[in-house]
């Protein structure tokens, strides 16, 4: 984008403004406009470059770039790229067998959870290979094994900011689970 036109318009207007005022402010104008030459282009870069910031930040993907060509500029737009498919899932993995001495008959149990954490476990289990059904059983199996050792750690007495990484809310410190 060649932004000359608008800088001899701008003095152009100076200009004319002073031609009323006769010979010495017309030419006492024409200084001017030479000497706000650049000040006026680098205003309008300035400009141009937080307009297209504004347009980037209201893409939902993509970006608007201004470069400097010599004394001209250059719109830069990358496109999102376009989607690719999505890969099917891969098939789930049988379930593992059952551990020596647990019982082979199956219980239905009901389970609520909040929606939020439903879906967090149905992309775990996706990410594992597993159904849901299976994923849960696994994580059930290990935390009730023999072997499991379960951690309670109470971290209400550590002095972390606001960027806890646990969670981040005072007097929620607690951390539990199994290895």
């Amino acid at each position: 984008m060649d932004i000359t036109p608008y800088v001899d318009h701008l003095r152009r207007d100076l200009l004319a403004a002073a031609e009323s005022a006769g010979e010495e402010a017309r030419q006492t104008a024409e200084r001017l406009g030479y000497a706000l030459d650049p000040s006026a282009r680098l205003a309008m870069m300035e400009a141009i470059s937080q307009a297209a910031a504004e347009i980037t930040a209201a893409m939902p993907a993509g970006s608007v770039d201004v470069r400097l060509d010599g004394r001209d500029l250059d719109f830069v737009v990358q496109a999102p790229a376009a989607p690719t498919p999505p890969t099917p899932p891969a098939p789930p993995t049988p379930p593992s067998p059952p551990a020596p001495g647990d019982e082979e008959g199956l219980a239905r149990i009901t389970v609520r959870m909040p929606e939020s954490i439903k879906n967090k476990a149905d992309e775990a289990a996706a990410a594992a290979g597993q159904s849901l059904n299976t994923w849960l059983v696994n994580l059930v199996r290990s935390a009730t094994s023999d072997t499991a050792i379960h951690v309670d750690v109470d971290l209400s007495n550590l002095p972390f900011g606001g960027d806890f990484p646990f969670g981040g809310k005072r007097g929620n410190r607690k951390v539990t689970g199994w290895l």
